[in-house]
């Protein structure tokens, strides 16, 4: 290629390049609003309760509250949580669950500690210091009917305005991804658990 065409090829991209800043720019200065949103992680892929870790640690690099509710994991001691430990002044932290459902075979077990669990994340949702309330695997229950879907529904309605909630789990039902600002659906691609793999520490937990 010659220094001439070179050249041309340089400017032809600044002048693409220019376009889509000053579009994007257009588009960015067009969003205005601020709202506290609900987040819905789905799907039969991994990645719904990490990525909500992923949006804690950004609430912490500014310094900000959270609180999180774990309606499930409640018998094992993961990674996220030794972490979030860490950060006493700025997490609230509240594992409600006894584990999985086949872990306890106790269905009224389990129904009191969802119950519990839910009480304690209402409180979160109007508490005004908290900027994040991450509710793990509250799908979780909701799929087995242990907490009544309008009643959940209706405290995620009249939440703090300004809050950001953030619900994680499986089979979410349509009604909650309908109340959603935002929902991610994580699709299985491939998964060592397959292949006989066992969760890996830092990985699954």
């Amino acid at each position: 290629m010659s220094e001439g065409s070179e050249v041309r090829d340089e400017a032809a991209h600044r002048e693409k390049m220019a376009r889509i800043k000053a579009a994007k720019d257009r588009l960015y200065a067009s969003k205005t609003k601020e709202k506290g949103l609900l987040i819905v992680h789905t799907g039969t892929g991994k990645g719904k309760s990490t990525a909500a870790w992923g949006l804690a640690m950004r609430c912490l690099g500014h310094g900000l509250k959270l609180g999180v509710v774990q309606f499930v994991k409640g018998r094992r001691e993961p990674g996220e949580r030794k972490f979030l430990e860490r950060f006493p002044e700025l997490v609230t932290i509240k594992v409600m669950g006894e584990g999985f459902t086949w872990e306890t075979q106790d269905r009224e077990r389990d129904i009191a500690a969802a119950r519990a669990a839910f009480e304690e994340a209402k409180r979160m949702m109007q508490a005004p210091e908290l900027h994040m309330v991450i509710l793990d695997e509250l799908n979780i229950v909701l799929r087995y009917d242990y907490l009544p879907l309008d009643e959940v529904l209706e405290a995620l309605a009249t939440k703090r305005p300004d809050l950001h909630v953030v619900v994680t789990g499986r089979n979410a039902k349509p009604e909650l991804i309908e109340a959603a600002d935002l929902v991610t659906e994580m699709r299985l691609v491939k998964h060592p658990f397959r292949e006989g793999v066992k969760g890996q520490l830092g990985v699954e937990f």
